[in-house]
């Protein structure tokens, strides 16, 4: 059959370690067969954002803004022992922390739920979606580490020059302190996209922070919350029988693990990437998760919502056989495939993203997985486990019974 043709480009982030081989594998069996596959190629490789000196990353971040779609590889945020093993010249940010900075957008992830793995929770029967605010806080933070006594202060410079000091802490001794920032302009566009992804899907909208202790930083995103949801979403919501609802973090976490799930977690740009992990992994694996990033204009980045799988990536440098679990990087591919045939009316593109996901949890079902589920697997099939490469080829021989169906 003749291959499916883009009009657009597609931005294709491609990343680091055991998810960079898994990404091209993804390709060469599952997309290229089936989709003249039109891509706007950027390298976010430790090495290539080396040699940029991170320059590849807000480039890439722009080709979004121009392009208005980008699927995502899981990269590397380098750490001091990542700094030697890669010979960099410095411990640069998160490529994700910088692009969402520049998109200014929301995270929203969801577990991909099979039948034969249930989650950790037995009470849960339905996916939360966690809605994670991606913009400044730690990510984009000032660090300072205090070598002897001394005292740390807060100093804020109005624009008419006028200066406000707070004292942060007298140091008796060494020690370490951050700044952090916000912007009422952010946290806005956080709200809005949290009220209408609730209306757009019908569920409930839970928000979290922790204000009785941060009493003008957290307060603040409670506040315009609160004033953004009475303003302009109560009466919709009444309408639709959905339930928008303010509650500290750690009353929040206690709520989650009592429900049956089935609504939208929105949470702080931290919380949200630990919360987003517990979810995944409690319902099942941190590589059964989609995450895309919506920015207030209306443009998206979907990438697999955990890391580079360092521990594989080593034992297949070794010429070692590896496992590992490609769900949330394929399932990065077909939601940017979606949404590019749905902003260029391509019908064709969004059934081949409909049917490749269809058969990867068919796969799955049918009791052909990789090492990470097998011990989860409850299902009426015995579970057979097999390598990364055999599993991609599996949903490929799936996939082709969608097609022809």
């Amino acid at each position: 059959m003749e291959k499916i043709k883009m009009t657009t480009p597609l931005v294709e982030l491609d990343g680091d370690e055991m998810t960079r081989i898994l990404w091209s594998d993804i390709k060469e069996i599952l997309l290229k067969p089936y989709i003249e596959l039109n891509t706007l190629y950027f390298d976010l490789g430790l090495p290539e954002r080396e040699r940029t000196r991170d320059q590849v990353t807000i480039d890439s971040a722009h080709a979004i803004e121009q392009y208005g779609v980008g699927v995502k590889c899981a990269t590397i945020t380098p750490n001091a022992q990542r700094v030697e093993e890669y010979k960099l010249s410095q411990m640069w940010k998160s490529p994700n922390g910088t692009i969402r900075a520049i998109l200014d957008g929301t995270v929203f992830r969801a577990p991909i739920m099979v039948k034969g793995i249930s989650p950790v929770v037995k009470n849960w029967k339905a996916p939360i979606t966690i809605a994670r605010h991606a913009y400044g806080d730690v990510y984009k933070c000032v660090e300072h580490r205090a070598e002897g006594p001394g005292k740390a202060e807060l100093v804020f410079t109005a624009a008419d020059g006028t200066e406000t000091r707070h004292t942060i802490f007298d140091f008796a001794g060494p020690g370490v302190l951050q700044g952090q920032y916000n912007t009422d302009a952010s946290i806005t566009s956080f709200a809005h996209s949290c009220f209408r992804y609730a209306i757009a899907s019908r569920q409930d909208l839970w928000f979290a922070t922790k204000d009785t202790i941060s009493k003008k930083y957290d307060h603040r995103f409670k506040d315009i919350f609160a004033e953004i949801f009475e303003k302009e979403y109560a009466e919709q919501f009444k309408k639709l029988g959905i339930e928008y609802f303010y509650t500290l973090i750690d009353d929040a976490v206690a709520r989650v693990v009592r429900s049956q799930g089935g609504f939208i977690w929105a949470c702080k740009n931290y919380d949200g990437d630990v919360m987003s992990d517990m979810v995944s992994t409690a319902f099942g694996s941190l590589a059964m998760m989609t995450s895309v990033l919506v920015s207030p204009s209306g443009k998206y980045e979907y990438e697999a919502a955990h890391g580079t799988v360092t521990r594989h990536y080593y034992q297949y440098l070794k010429g070692q056989e590896t496992s590992t679990n490609p769900m949330a990087t394929l399932f990065a591919w077909t939601g940017a495939l979606r949404k590019r045939g749905e902003l260029d009316a391509i019908p064709a593109l969004i059934a081949f993203a409909d049917n490749m996901e269809k058969a990867s949890i068919a796969t799955i079902e049918g009791g052909t997985m990789t090492k990470d589920l097998t011990s989860l697997w409850e299902g009426d099939v015995p579970a057979r486990t097999v390598n990364s490469r055999a599993f991609l080829c599996a949903i490929r021989d799936e996939f082709e019974k969608f097609r022809n169906a």
